[in-house]
């Protein structure tokens, strides 16, 4: 890999810009979920461990380039300060930051306030980019989260100044390379969630790539109904029947076992507790049209089981059911907690990402013995989709 940690930086004496995402949940004021900001502690620690003062940017919310009051990052330094063990200085402006100077900075950690206050920001502005190298002399980047985005503080500032991956985002790209770049084979993946829309790219990369593809969720009602399924009420998408006919192809020319669930918990009703009924799922199946497929039912997830014993790497994005509501997250916790006994017994390497994927790993209490999960969301999925990411890019990667 061809860019550079913070191993291999001098960084005594240094002023260190970090790009950092502490774009986290926030109720009445108070930061609810510190994941994030807990993750680049790290990386924080390394730098003034070698003699370096940390520069942290990032952004908060969707300004669009304007001074957003409710979206100062002010509210997150009570959880950095925890996460870091000491202050940190919020700089509010970028002026107030070009005016400060080495005696009157009383914090061994800044803090620029939201970076996207500023419209050169989002537009990757030289001119913005290069006034914020100026406050700096070594450029780190820990926020894979921001990677996928061609931002003056994730590309542009790794044109401009020696520059790194930060302990997270080196922590990523490892496992990222380990899943999918350079796997143990078989390596599998299990790709879930609403709708094939969303992940076409996905889908198309990863079947040149992977030995087996489990798909769940609504996304295998539409396999099924380009199959010739007629499976009533249950969500789909029937005008891309013809484009999961053609990823069927593409991954029976590549060596890709597609696993679709052979069986599926079938209601009438979409809530919490509803009466359902196993049904059977093949080309064959015609459901009532007010039935649903809401979740993978037992006999599939026998087959899900299997078919994890034969592999040695593990890709999941995205559940097999409607995970959210019992009893349809049955499916999704057996498969989870199955994954993560085998991660921990030390036969498979699994790493995990993308929102609904991290909550119902957690819901099942598998998220601990996963190898590795990554809370980046877009830029997790854009990396699995095989696209260039930016922020990466511009770190030699």
């Amino acid at each position: 890999m061809g860019w550079k940690s913070l191993d291999d930086m001098e960084l005594a004496g240094k002023r260190v810009l970090v790009r950092i995402d502490i774009n986290v949940p926030v109720e009445n004021g108070l930061v609810t979920d510190a994941t994030r900001i807990e993750r680049i502690a790290p990386t924080v620690a390394d730098i003034l461990a070698k003699g370096g003062r940390p520069i942290l940017l990032a952004h908060f919310g969707r300004p669009k380039g304007k001074v957003v009051l409710d979206l100062s990052l002010r509210v997150c330094l009570p959880a950095l300060e925890k996460a870091f063990g000491q202050s940190v200085s919020l700089v509010e402006t970028l002026e107030g930051a070009e005016a400060r100077t080495s005696e009157d900075e009383n914090a061994s950690i800044l803090l620029l306030e939201n970076i996207r206050f500023y419209p050169g920001e989002e537009a990757n502005d030289p001119e913005f980019a290069a006034r914020i190298a100026a406050l700096g002399d070594v450029y780190c980047n820990d926020a894979f989260s921001a990677a996928h985005r061609a931002h003056a503080s994730t590309e542009g500032l790794a044109q401009l100044l020696p520059s790194c991956a930060g302990r997270l985002m080196q922590a990523e790209l490892s496992a990222l390379e380990t899943a999918l770049s350079t796997p143990t084979r078989p390596v599998g993946a299990v790709v879930g969630g609403a709708k094939v829309s969303t992940k076409l790219d996905l889908l198309a990369n990863l079947v040149g790539k992977l030995d087996v593809l489990v798909i769940g969720g609504g996304m295998a009602n539409t396999f099924l109904g380009a199959m010739g399924a007629d499976l009533g009420a249950s969500l789909q998408e029937p005008d891309l029947h013809d484009t999961a006919r053609d990823i069927m192809i593409k991954a029976e020319t590549a060596g890709c076992r597609i696993i679709l669930p052979v069986d599926g918990r079938v209601a009438r009703e979409f809530k919490a507790g509803a009466a359902y009924d196993m049904v059977t799922l093949d080309q064959n199946t015609v459901l009532a049209a007010d039935q649903m497929v809401l979740d993978a039912g037992d006999a599939a997830v026998d087959v899900i089981l299997d078919e994890f014993k034969t592999l040695k790497t593990l890709i999941w994005n995205g559940p097999l059911g409607a995970f959210e509501i019992e009893p349809f997250d049955i499916a999704t916790m057996k498969a989870a907690k199955a994954a993560a006994h085998a991660t921990r017994a030390g036969a498979l390497v699994t790493v995990a990402g993308g929102g609904d994927t991290v909550a119902a790993l957690n819901l099942a209490g598998a998220a601990d013995d996963f190898t590795y999960i990554s809370t980046a969301g877009g830029a997790f999925l854009e990396w699995m989709e095989g696209k260039t990411l930016p922020g990466v890019a511009a770190l030699g990667g």
